[in-house]
């Protein structure tokens, strides 16, 4: 049996109102995130973007239009529901890393599975399986600020996989880190999806949008292409 959508946006809409004055954001986006999925949204400043993703994430909701994650309507849910839906189903990566940084790596990979409610030994056991899934077993027990940018984001990673969800929603992932360094990052997330982890990358870097197997490019709060990648010459990963 095909597996149901992870995510279904059907006529997404979202205005914010700023001094009085509406602002749309979105203004109809309609986008299906299938498991296994590696997608690369794409679009300038203001294109809308980052507000789609946060649609796609539950941390947000939508003006106008349908949000299903996980088959539930986003509509529908408490906060509390909303954010048990987060955490048992996506992922999130971002550009500034977001780490406690008096905290050693473990404990800030362990930190969603407090909100789930798992013991303290269980929490630290997976949270160090993530680490050396990630390749740094070795890092556990270090803080941040012991740590390079790239091993900070595969801490991040680390923290967004340790629920196990089903998509994992990276916004501008490799931003803040040098070409080499983002290129291995992107090499993790490709293995994750490999996995059958979705993968949905928020960029406005062609570059790395071109290395995922499909793409959309955002303009003005509207999706104006919806195509594959063009091809890749795998040595030049």
């Amino acid at each position: 049996m095909t597996a149901p959508p992870a995510i279904v946006a059907t006529d997404v809409r979202r205005v914010y109102e700023l001094d009085g004055v509406s602002v749309a954001a979105l203004r109809g986006v309609s986008l299906t995130v299938q498991p296994g999925d590696y997608l690369a949204i794409v679009g300038t400043s203001g294109s809308g973007k980052s507000t789609l993703m946060h649609l796609l994430g539950g941390l947000d909701r939508p003006t106008g239009g349908t949000l299903l994650i996980g088959g539930r309507d986003v509509a529908t849910l408490t906060p509390a529901e909303m954010s048990r839906l987060r955490n048992e189903t996506i992922g999130f990566v971002f550009q500034s890393f977001h780490l406690l940084s008096r905290t050693t790596a473990r404990d800030n990979v362990a930190l969603p599975l407090v909100y789930r409610g798992v013991g303290r030994r269980e929490r630290r056991a997976r949270a160090t399986a993530m680490l050396e899934r990630v390749g740094l077993g070795h890092r556990v027990d270090h803080r941040p600020n012991q740590m390079s940018g790239g091993e900070q984001q595969r801490v991040a990673i680390a923290r967004a996989l340790v629920t196990g969800p089903s998509v994992l929603l990276a916004d501008e992932p490799t931003g803040n880190l040098d070409t080499t360094t983002g290129q291995s990052v992107l090499a993790l997330l490709e293995s994750l999806n490999a996995d059958g982890v979705a993968v949905v990358l928020v960029t406005h870097d062609r570059e790395v949008a071109d290395r995922a197997r499909r793409q959309i490019v955002m303009r003005d709060g509207v999706i104006v292409t919806t195509a594959p990648p063009p091809p890749v010459d795998a040595e030049a990963r």
